[in-house]
């Protein structure tokens, strides 16, 4: 019967697609588009063949609803490390974590190689507070080997009640055995933004991209004004270190805040009418006031189009070292009450043109941390260039980079030297005076 009404919609849609060339009037044969759409059926004919076996012969009745979700999966997973489907509930905990409340461990993870990578604990979480640390692959949760699992179940199962707990095993490059870390499930509150006052000059740090981002930059920004002074402030640093992306619009606005005018970024899909450029508007929240920003090995995605933005229209001096290199949009599409695909419909380019995917943001001034002799070795990310089924980006794609920040900011390199920069102890003409040149589109 399943097969019965695949065929008349796909006979339907077949017909509708014969039916448009014609009325186009373009002189193309359909034969080979009857023979593709052929050769489609007979894999869909395929799939639902494999499912009736499964459905009468499996050694226990299986979940019919369980089956078609792991084939989705699969589907989506082959693709890119990016895309992937969310059920119902899971759907409804994205939606919720781009607001900036979620339940969880405060953990920033990936799928690499059958295994859950982590590209960032989040500050102030279990996570972080337990030494989870970027790079760290989880192998085990609450005793269950995590190979074999989808990303989403893999997460799933690190969810739960506030103030549950659940056992983590660790395996940590340069660690010769595997770690073990009981964590305290947590209501986990994003304060994407952070600000101090340095004297003269003003910290911002973004955490990750959420819808209160923005907002919180302007207050942060117009705190540390009042407090140091308009005409006290030598500058602002924003640091990006660790900052695995969110939402593009707020990457944007982010952007924005620094720019008077030019492009920002730009989204190209697969076919050419499906770019899409968003451009600054007139005012800079800093009015004009040098801007340094700091990205290591873990800053990647919404982070790089800032840090991409801002370094091509010379507005900031970028400190750090080489960034992640995730350049690559997922479109969230609903899909009514079954949740939801997360699927990579683009790729974003800096105001210039560039291309970051698989290849990060090179800083404008390569600072090194030292690394404590005990994390030598395992503060280094290996960036998108290393995911498993990743979009290509020529032979020139490069590999991740430090992502080690010290705990104490007066053994903080990458920071001191931003200060130092602002400060003017040390002059660099990458791009911490004003005069933004308006990058060229391409």
């Amino acid at each position: 019967m399943m097969r019965k009404i695949t065929l008349l919609m796909f006979g339907a849609v077949l017909g509708a697609g014969i039916s448009t060339l014609a009325t186009q009037g373009r002189l193309l044969s359909t034969t080979s588009a009857v023979a593709a759409a052929s050769d489609t059926y007979r894999q869909l004919n395929l799939f639902g063949d494999v499912f009736e076996k499964i459905r009468s012969d499996y050694v226990e009745k299986p979940d019919e609803a369980k089956l078609i979700e792991s084939a989705i999966n699969g589907m989506l997973s082959g693709l890119d490390p990016h895309s992937s489907f969310l059920d119902a509930k899971n759907f409804r905990d994205m939606q919720v974590q781009t607001r900036g409340e979620f339940g969880g461990l405060g953990i920033e993870v990936t799928m690499e190689e059958g295994m859950i990578k982590v590209v960032a604990p989040i500050d102030d979480t279990p996570a972080s507070r337990a030494g989870v640390m970027a790079g760290d692959i989880i192998t085990h949760i609450d005793d269950e080997q995590v190979q074999g699992l989808t990303l989403n179940q893999a997460v799933e199962k690190m969810r739960g009640a506030v103030n549950s707990t659940v056992r983590l095993k660790i395996s940590r490059k340069g660690a010769s055995d595997n770690l073990e870390l009981k964590l305290t499930r947590d209501v986990i509150r994003i304060r994407s933004v952070r600000s101090r006052n340095e004297g003269d000059v003003g910290y911002v740090r973004i955490t990750q991209f959420n819808e209160q981002t923005f907002e919180g930059l302007k207050r942060s920004i117009d705190t540390l004004t009042q407090e140091i002074g308009s005409d006290k402030v030598k500058g602002f640093v924003l640091d990006l270190r660790n900052n695995p992306g969110g939402l593009l619009d707020q990457a944007i606005a982010v952007s924005d805040a620094f720019l008077e005018r030019g492009e920002i970024v730009s989204t190209r899909g697969r076919n050419a009418d499906e770019t899409q450029r968003y451009n600054a508007r007139a005012g800079d929240l800093t009015k004009g006031k040098p801007v340094v920003i700091l990205v290591n090995g873990g800053s990647a995605s919404a982070s790089e189009i800032v840090a991409g933005a801002l370094q091509d229209h010379k507005r900031a001096t970028i400190i750090g070292s080489r960034s992640f290199g995730k350049g690559s949009v997922q479109t969230i599409i609903p899909l009514g009450s079954n949740g939801a695909v997360r699927l990579t419909t683009a790729r974003y380019y800096t105001p210039s043109g560039r291309s970051i995917q698989a290849k990060g943001i090179d800083p404008d001034v390569q600072v090194l941390n030292e690394v404590p002799d005990e994390l030598k070795g395992k503060d280094e990310t290996k960036g998108e260039a290393a995911l498993r089924g990743h979009l290509k980006n020529g032979e020139e794609e490069k590999g991740g980079s430090s992502a080690y920040v010290p705990p104490d900011p007066k053994n903080d390199k990458q920071l001191n030297y931003a200060y130092d920069i602002l400060r003017g102890v040390k002059v660099n003409d990458a791009s911490t005076q004003r005069k933004p040149d308006a990058a060229k589109p391409n």
